[in-house]
């Protein structure tokens, strides 16, 4: 199983919902097992600057693969791209 999460910020904080909106794309997507929008919830002690998180759980290397091929994640990337500042992402393997 692969875990792909990515962090987003927001150009201003009145981007926050309208990324969220334009994420919510990626929700409909049929290759992931599990998969979130989150808006964080800025309670950590030492750093609060993400804005948006996109969690998504993947069988494999190849549904991670088809899920960015699909249309609505370059439609998502293509809304969200101009309100959003940094992205981080990352791609865990989860041993079997």
């Amino acid at each position: 199983m692969i875990r792909h999460i990515v962090f987003f910020t927001a150009k201003s904080p009145d981007k926050i919902d309208a990324i969220c909106e334009g994420l919510s794309l990626l929700a409909k997507i049929p290759h992931s097992l599990k998969f979130e929008i989150s808006r964080n919830s800025r309670v950590d002690l030492y750093g609060n600057e993400v804005d948006v998180v996109v969690y998504g759980e993947f069988a494999d290397q190849a549904a991670l693969d088809a899920y960015k091929k699909h249309p609505n994640y370059d439609e998502a990337t293509r809304i969200v791209r101009p309100m959003r500042d940094l992205r981080y992402a990352a791609d865990i393997v989860v041993p079997e």
